[in-house]
């Protein structure tokens, strides 16, 4: 008798991860607008990359599918250097080709603020590449993201220029506090 499907799962991405994270992130790089990046990077870089978020302290994430195949990623970023930003951060997240619209960036998401909101983060930013990116855009919306702008025509990839939307979302006291002093 097969064993029975395990459901999606979030967790902490680990190195051996990384194989499967860079083939996703190749195919976003390759045929896609999330990425603004020409050429896709190999998996020494994305190792590199992978622990410089680790090391820095913030959460990078896997989603599993039911196979146990990882389908999904994504991680928080520090959203601009200067200190003044401190309590806000940016989210990337990554969905291999053929789990699109499974609700696997959902459930990255929903960690991702979670995860944000317990380490004291007031502020997340999303920077979406392409103003075509539909499904993002609405990912986003739903999960209380709203609409801070356009950059328009930022970026030239695939013979096209192609737009940045910034969405934002308050977590924990947003801004209606002030952040915890000594911080």
């Amino acid at each position: 008798m097969p064993e029975p499907a395990k459901p999606l799962s979030v967790r902490a991405a680990v190195e051996t991860d990384v194989p499967a994270i860079t083939r996703i992130y190749r195919s976003a790089v390759v045929n896609g607008t999330a990425s603004f990046e020409l050429e896709p990077p190999d998996e020494a870089e994305m190792l590199r990359r992978y622990r410089a978020v680790i090391e820095a302290g913030f959460p990078y994430l896997v989603c599993e599918e039911r196979s146990g195949a990882v389908r999904g990623y994504a991680y928080l970023g520090q959203y601009r250097p200067r200190p003044a930003y401190r309590f806000t951060v940016e989210n990337s997240i990554y969905v291999a080709p053929e789990a699109h619209r499974s609700g696997i960036g959902r459930k990255l998401l929903e960690a991702l603020i979670a995860r944000a909101a317990d380490m004291g983060y007031r502020q997340m930013i999303a920077v979406i590449g392409d103003s075509g990116q539909r499904a993002s855009i609405g990912l986003h919306r739903a999960l209380g993201f709203t609409f801070c702008g356009t950059v328009h025509s930022v970026g030239w990839k695939h013979g096209r220029w192609l737009d940045q939307v910034l969405m934002q979302r308050p977590l924990g006291d947003g801004d209606s506090t002030p952040p915890p002093s000594g911080r």
